[in-house]
């Protein structure tokens, strides 16, 4: 590429009028197709690159989206920015990523930083919030388009997009049920997060249909801590015999645990987990797990997104809208199931 080379020296080659080139290179209709191949051939010869930075200025479109995701190291969140980036690509748009380690005030942070670099739509994996409000439904976003992905922001403008956590949770209980088990433990994260109350209520809803006492506990994302719990939990007169683990972080953990206890499911202890993961399958035996369609998620919420920015402005005043992914349950050996 010609560092020299600018949109005149494009114009004086072809022949035509800057504005001309200008035309051909944003793909105006108004050029005749003599013009167009002139003008692509004197680009060609000059390996002339428009300065996107000028463009954006001109056109007041930086045609940059933000993924804001709460880390990067869990699968799920990665896989769905990967998809959403694809997404984009595909729209001809670059993407900002960034993380708030599941901290509003960062994800507030963040999502500011993104709007000084004029992103023009935001898709974000809401950080935890508790029982307090989000920040990203301050003032500096009521023009941004924003699609909430995994966990809706409530009282929130924000398109939604989620999957059938109460299902999942609820048909990988039954599933449990359905094997004879009795004393089954959901294992989950803070009840702050939309996905775990979800999945709890779930798993509830399955536990009292067969009038049994449901037995929840209550883990951090730190492995130690995991390994420290299912320890005690074990040591109980009425431990369980199965366990549902409310995502893949948790079912990584739990089996970790159980290994470092020589326990390995599902010989003495079931398991059945929320969440799909790349080794699920290459373990023996196999997870059984509950699938979210995770490139779906991505790409899904990055096309709402792209939907809201084609419409123009008016787009952001549209009523916002909600949409449910179906789940899957994949039954492996981890449960117990004859397979």
């Amino acid at each position: 590429m010609s560092q020299s080379s600018r949109m005149t020296d494009v114009a004086e080659l072809a022949g035509v009028s800057v504005m001309t080139v200008s035309r051909v290179l944003s793909d105006h209709p108004s050029v005749s197709n003599r013009a167009r191949e002139k003008v692509l051939a004197a680009v060609a010869h000059l390996r002339y690159q428009p300065n996107e930075l000028a463009r954006s200025l001109r056109e007041k479109r930086s045609r940059q989206v933000g993924i804001l995701v709460p880390y990067l190291y869990d699968p799920f969140f990665a896989a769905c920015a990967h998809a959403v980036s694809t997404v984009a690509q595909q729209h001809s748009y670059s993407v900002v990523l960034s993380t708030s380690n599941e901290d509003p005030k960062a994800e507030f942070d963040e999502a500011n930083r993104m709007l000084r670099r004029n992103i023009e739509g935001l898709v974000v994996i809401p950080a935890r919030l508790g029982k307090s409000r989000s920040l990203l439904l301050s003032s500096e976003f009521q023009d941004l388009p924003i699609v909430a992905l995994d966990r809706p922001i409530e009282g929130s403008r924000f398109d939604a997009l989620v999957v059938e956590n109460e299902r999942g949770a609820r048909a990988g209980t039954e599933h449990l049920l359905c094997l004879g088990h009795k004393r089954i433990l959901f294992i989950g994260l803070s009840k702050d997060l939309y996905t775990m109350r979800m999945r709890e209520r779930g798993y509830r809803k399955g536990m009292q249909a067969a009038g049994l006492t449901p037995q929840t506990a209550e883990m951090s994302e730190d492995i130690e801590n995991t390994r420290s719990t299912i320890r005690q939990l074990l040591a109980g007169k009425s431990k369980p015999t199965a366990l549902f683990c409310a995502n893949n972080l948790l079912t990584r953990h739990v089996l970790h645990s159980l290994q470092s206890m020589n326990i390995y499911p599902p010989e003495t202890l079931a398991l059945v987990g929320f969440d799909d993961f790349d080794t699920a399958d290459l373990l023996r035996p196999g997870v059984t797990t509950v699938r979210q369609p995770v490139e779906a998620l991505g790409r899904t919420a990055a096309e709402m997104l792209f939907e809201r920015l084609i419409s123009g402005p008016s787009a952001v005043e549209r009523p916002s809208k909600q949409i449910v992914l179906p789940v899957d349950l994949v039954i492996r050996g981890s449960c117990g199931a004859k397979i």
